[in-house]
């Protein structure tokens, strides 16, 4: 009995750890939290969960308690720090963040192909790659300031919920172009209830909403659906390359091309571990 018991408690510590990398990576740019559900086999039981949350609640909440708490100690354990990080040292920090979410393309573009490619497929990349770039280009040629309030925190919401249930989509990819992700982000660290709970409400929101439809959609038109993130993270990335840091100094270009390098290294070597050990 003592070793079952042993036994239990150690399976309950490495969920809430896996559990805590998948917080992390829900907050970190270039990660996708729902990626890392997929990695350590637990995505399945959770879309089962949201998708049918009242029938799958005896079977299901079990298994996924010690994972949403390491979800809620990674996630708003390192919100606070990149809060700090792009306010201190914005070119670095989001060229960092690019490198992570380039090193991380590979993988992901392999990921979209896991089940074949058509011209479907190529079609949705591309289509989601122009209508990001349309809608990001506009707001800067038409000078639109996003200015953070309740709305657009319910936005902030959506986007996160969004990274869980959508294999490969980073909430920060949506949110970094438009200005959002650092105030969402800071607000997460210092526990602002102006941003909790409209982030809260929206990302309750979608769940309800969009979880049985996104899997029903993943199910049934999976190479489609994942080759459209694919082109919605290639072009939101490009959107946010700090060209101006670039320009202010030799010595801030060489950090940046530094920092973007440790990014690539970084994803590429978490890519390695992750298919070394996924499920």
């Amino acid at each position: 009995m003592k070793e079952e018991k042993k036994f239990s408690v150690v399976q309950f510590v490495i969920k809430v750890l896996q559990g805590a990398l998948i917080g992390l990576g829900a907050v970190l740019p270039g990660i996708s939290g729902g990626v890392l559900c997929v990695v350590f086999g637990i995505y399945k039981t959770i879309m089962e969960f949201l998708a049918d949350p009242f029938r799958k609640f005896k079977t299901h909440v079990p298994k996924l308690i010690p994972i949403g708490i390491g979800g809620v100690i990674g996630f708003l354990g390192i919100a606070n720090v990149l809060s700090i990080l792009l306010e201190a040292y914005p070119g670095p920090s989001v060229c960092l963040f690019i490198g992570l979410i380039g090193g991380m393309l590979p993988s992901l573009f392999k990921e979209a192909g896991e089940q074949g490619r058509s011209s479907k497929s190529y079609v949705s990349m591309v289509i989601a790659m122009i209508l990001v770039f349309a809608l990001l280009i506009s707001l800067k040629i038409f000078s639109v300031q996003i200015t953070p309030n309740f709305a657009w925190y319910l936005f902030c919401g959506f986007c996160l919920a969004l990274s869980v249930i959508a294999p490969g989509m980073s909430f920060s990819t949506l949110l970094m172009p438009l200005g959002l992700y650092e105030p969402f982000v800071g607000g997460i660290g210092n526990l602002d209830f102006g941003v909790l709970i409209p982030g809260g409400i929206g990302a309750l929101a979608t769940v309800i909403l969009f979880a049985k439809a996104v899997d029903t959609l993943f199910k049934k038109h999976y190479s489609v659906a994942f080759h459209a993130i694919v082109g919605v993270v290639i072009a939101a990335t490009i959107m946010i390359i700090p060209v101006d840091s670039f320009m202010i100094s030799a010595m801030s270009a060489v950090v940046n091309v530094v920092c973007f390098v440790v990014g690539v290294v970084a994803a590429l070597a978490l890519d390695k571990f992750n298919s070394k050990y996924a499920v």
